[in-house]
Parts: structure tokens; sequence; C-alpha cells
């Protein structure tokens, strides 16, 4: 995690916002809020701390299969980088192995390496393929995300039941339509 310096200088931050926006400081419910604002604000971008080797820890194990491996439902908490409010949702990752597979907690591992970022979910979406592409070596690798975006929904145009969907298809999900189609059939089940 960060060092003590960062964490004052974080923390110093959001004493500064909270200052700026009129309240007081001296307030009971505000005495520790700039040192809890700048935790919470730590853990949540906490992936620019990790790398993939770090959370995939050499989780790759031999494997026969070459049929698809669908990871579906994967809990995504992640900021938008233009207004950092968060973004909440799901992410749904398949892959066909070429002789290994990944440890099925490494893919929620590599989701959240990337959704603890400051983010804007058509980038995130495509970042975790192109990881689960490149550690796996797989045939393809096909990623889907559906999220509620706070940015929308509690400012601007206030629209509480929108939801983005964003895809990211590599390989033979976007070179071969049946496998495309698997993938998709297989979320609706």
């Amino acid at each position: 995690m960060a060092d003590n310096s960062l964490d004052k200088s974080l923390e110093d931050s959001w004493a500064n916002i909270i200052e700026s926006i009129g309240e007081d400081l001296s307030r009971p419910g505000l005495l520790d809020t700039p040192k809890r604002a700048a935790s919470a604000f730590q853990f949540l971008t906490r992936g620019y701390q990790q790398s993939v080797d770090e959370v995939v820890n050499e989780a790759l194990f031999p494997s026969d299969s070459s049929e698809m491996v669908l990871v579906q439902d994967v809990e995504l908490y992640s900021l938008c980088e233009h207004h950092l409010l968060p973004f909440i949702g799901k992410c749904h990752v398949a892959y066909i192995p070429t002789g290994k597979v990944l440890g099925l907690s490494k893919v929620a591992r590599i989701v959240d390496v990337f959704a603890r970022r400051l983010q804007i979910q058509e980038a995130l979406t495509t970042q975790i393929a192109q990881t689960i592409m490149d550690v796996t070596n797989a045939q393809g690798v096909g990623v889907i995300i559906e999220a509620q975006h706070m940015c929308m929904m509690m400012r601007g145009v206030e629209k509480q039941n929108s939801l983005m969907k964003t895809s990211a298809m590599l390989g033979t999900f976007r070179s071969d339509q049946k496998t495309r189609d698997e993938f998709l059939s297989l979320l609706q089940m």
C-alpha cells in the first residue's frame, strides 16, 4: 500500500476539498473524515499498487480442455475517471484454453486490478480481455461488462435505471460467429 507521506498528502487534500465546499472540519462528524476518506480512496484505487503477474501468481494449470471457460457475474466496483464517482456492475469473462487454464479466482483478481483504477468502462473491458488473452495464450477471449454509473444517476441527467453494456471480443470470439453465439447463449442460461 502507499507510504505515510502519500497518506498525509491525500488526507490534506480531502481536508481542503471538505473545507472548500463550506464545511467545518472541527464539526464532530468530520473530525476524522479526511483520514477516513484518504484511506477509502487508497482502497478504491488499489489497482495502481498491483500488477497482473502478482495477482496471477503463476496460477496457470495444464489442461487438455479446448472448450469454453466462462466466469459469469464477477462483481466490479470502479471510479469514473471523469467525475471520480463510482460505477458498479458485473463482468462476464470467457476464454478458450490452449493447453492451460487460469485459476478461477485469478479471473476475478484480474478484473479487480483494472477496476480499482480510475477508468472508463470501455477501456476496462478491453484491458481485462487483452490481459486474459496475454496470460492464458487463449484461442480467444470474450468479456462483457454491465454497469450502472453514478455520474449518470446521481448528477447530470439523473437516470436511475440506466445500464451500460460493453464488450470486447478477441481471437475466435471475434472471428467465429459460433463461438460468440455460444458465449452469449451461456450468459442467457
